[in-house]
């Protein structure tokens, strides 16, 4: 077993516990570690198209809980985003999360 493999399995066993002090990483190690391991399971196969896919497995939970901060408000999660309004609004129907 390499390195990167006992780390990932050490960061898995962690991140199922809920604890917050138990696990306090960055959203960049978690992506990482998250990554490391995705390729570990790999095996022989040959990875595609990951950068959108983490792409979707990110915007979507991204958008959803923003979208619970502001109550709903499309004008205040696309401020707080950085985003147009219409792209906003786009992006919610392509996840499901436009409520209509």
């Amino acid at each position: 077993m390499n390195l990167q493999t006992t780390e990932s399995i050490q960061t898995s066993a962690l991140m199922t516990d809920n604890s917050a002090d138990t696990y306090s990483a960055t959203l960049t190690d978690t992506v990482k570690h998250t990554l490391i391991t995705y390729f570990n399971q790999l095996e022989n196969s040959e990875p595609n198209d990951i950068y959108n896919m983490v792409l979707k497995q990110v915007e979507a939970p991204l958008l959803e809980v923003v979208m619970q901060q502001v109550d709903g408000n499309q004008t205040k999660a696309a401020a707080c985003l950085g985003l147009n309004r219409g792209t906003l609004r786009k992006k919610l129907r392509l996840y499901g999360l436009d409520n209509s």
